[in-house]
């Protein structure tokens, strides 16, 4: 749901600048990748914060693909400006187009593009740090190299969390104490 995670978003940075003000971190720009839709989204989410962006001197502006209505009140991309042309909505003035030559649409482009990189990457660091996680990780007295022989010798997490604490223990490295610890671990003990 993109307007979900554009309000979770944008909920937390304005939330943390009203907790701690500093000037050399207030934006004066925001721009929204979206039209109508997007933008007034965003714009709930100031009003929810009790914060104006206009009284507090940030420009709130959405970019989308340039549509019009077609005439049976479809919403198409506007042909009639290029493949790149690109529409700015702004709160309280009517769309406009930016052509595909205009530096200001170059501007944009860049600014957005270097937003769905930086997007990505932390999408994808999450994801392979999601993958890597290990419940065997958070044991305390499970370094890595008794973490290693405890797979090696159970093939996996799940495995080493049903196993008994006799089997735990005949893993090289693992005394009983810590083989109850770790059956403990897996069992709320």
């Amino acid at each position: 749901d993109d307007y979900a995670m554009m309000r979770e978003v944008l909920t937390r940075r304005f939330a943390r600048m009203m907790k701690e003000p500093d000037e050399e971190t207030r934006p004066d720009l925001v721009i929204i990748d979206g039209g109508k839709g997007q933008l007034s989204a965003a714009l709930q989410v100031f009003a929810d914060l009790g914060l104006d962006p206009q009284a507090e001197g940030i420009a709130v502006i959405g970019v989308a693909k340039g549509r019009r209505e077609t005439e049976s009140g479809e919403r198409r991309v506007d042909r009639t400006m290029g493949a790149t042309g690109e529409q700015v909505v702004m709160p309280g003035r009517e769309p406009f187009l930016l052509g595909p030559r205009d530096p200001a649409l170059f501007y944009l482009q860049r600014v957005r593009d270097e937003a769905h990189r930086f997007a990505i990457g932390a999408h994808r660091a999450k994801r392979a740090k999601t993958i890597s996680a290990n419940p065997v990780d958070d044991i305390p007295g499970v370094g890595p190299g008794r973490k290693r022989a405890l797979l090696n010798h159970f093939g996996s997490a799940k495995a080493i969390a049903r196993a008994k604490p006799e089997d735990l223990a005949a893993v090289e490295g693992v005394s009983e104490a810590l083989a109850q610890r770790i059956y403990d671990f897996f069992h709320g003990g």
